[in-house]
């Protein structure tokens, strides 16, 4: 029948395989291996390849468990090392980061502790400037006011003394007309009749009444120029010793101000300085710890970043070579004695 016919071709073809010399086996290890060598570009599977062609028979399946076991124990510790450095890196770059971040800042720091000092400097120099002006200015106004109340006060007391002088004369003046014209006449005895009525003659001598008003308006002029100098001098000194005792207390006001802004801005730049010196000395030891971590991160990369393949690949390229060196274990168990083949020897036997 068919199924006893195909039944037999495999029997046949079993035999055939079984009945390969050792010699076979090893070739056929050889070809596999050389191939998945260079398929996978592996180096080690290659050499082994190259290897096994020259070794006896016996030789050859224990350089082959050989590798086998040192590609197992790469692996563990590929995936140590991967901890390692999946933790190392990971805490490189946060160390890396955060002294990156803290240079900054303090740098930030620094450079705005710099402008506060300048700007400080400045107003300094303006506060200065302007108190000096202010009391030069002041100095000026009091000296000028001393002089011009000693004028006003000469001044008033000499319109005062000529109101006194003017009134007195006019007193005198008034008593001497008002007595003159009271007089009696004297009689007095002269051969000349004519000519009588000056002075020294029979009339009586009254005075020249009429220039008498003349006189006394005149006077009473002049007193009251005097009393308006007076009352107007006396008016512009009072303003103007109001208007020095506001300016006094403005500027001494102003002055008082801009001492006590002066003495804390003074205050201020020592205590900047003081910052910048401390702030200074915190970024040299961020910076130095920046530097410390840098090299950290740099000094695990060779080991941890700058490989040929990534993590990954490097699992996946290193289960292929043992899959293969797997295959060819079967391929060498003449006896059956390799758990993990399960016909996979005949299996790859036939794909040969």
């Amino acid at each position: 029948s068919g199924s006893g016919s195909g039944s037999g071709h495999a029997q046949l073809r079993g035999a055939q395989v079984t009945s390969l010399s050792l010699q076979q086996r090893q070739d056929k290890v050889v070809a596999l291996l050389g191939q998945e060598g260079r398929r996978l570009g592996s180096a080690t599977l290659a050499s082994l390849a190259m290897r096994l062609a020259d070794d006896p028979f016996t030789k050859v399946k224990t350089l082959i468990q050989k590798l086998i076991e040192r590609l197992l124990a790469e692996s563990t510790s590929e995936a140590t090392k991967k901890g390692f450095c999946d933790t190392e890196l990971g805490k490189a770059e946060q160390d890396r980061d955060f002294r990156l971040a803290d240079s900054k800042k303090l740098d930030q720091e620094t450079r705005a502790l710099e402008i506060k000092l300048q700007e400080l400097d400045e107003e300094i120099d303006l506060l200065s400037s302007s108190l000096e002006t202010i009391r030069d200015d002041l100095k000026t106004a009091t000296e000028l006011r001393a002089t011009e109340k000693d004028e006003n006060i000469k001044a008033i007391k000499q319109a005062k003394e000529g109101v006194e002088a003017v009134t007195e004369a006019l007193n005198i003046l008034k008593v001497f007309y008002k007595q003159s014209a009271k007089a009696k006449v004297l009689l007095q005895a002269s051969p000349v009749d004519e000519d009588t009525t000056g002075a020294g003659f029979s009339a009586a001598y009254k005075g020249k009444q009429q220039a008498s008003g003349g006189i006394i308006g005149m006077l009473e002029t002049i007193a009251s120029d005097f009393d308006r100098t007076a009352r107007t001098t006396e008016a512009s000194e009072k303003k103007a010793h109001e208007e020095f005792v506001n300016f006094d207390q403005v500027s001494k006001t102003d002055i008082s101000g801009k001492d006590t802004k002066k003495t804390l801005d003074e205050e201020d730049v020592k205590t900047t300085k003081n910052s910048i010196t401390q702030t200074m000395g915190d970024l040299q030891t961020a910076q130095d710890l920046l530097d410390a971590a840098l090299e950290r991160f740099e000094d695990l990369k060779p080991t941890c970043i700058d490989t040929a393949m990534s993590f990954e690949d490097r699992v996946a390229k290193r289960e292929e070579e043992m899959e293969a060196l797997k295959k060819a274990l079967c391929i060498l168990d003449t006896e059956g004695v390799e758990a993990d083949c399960q016909g996979q020897g005949q299996e790859g036997l036939q794909l040969f």
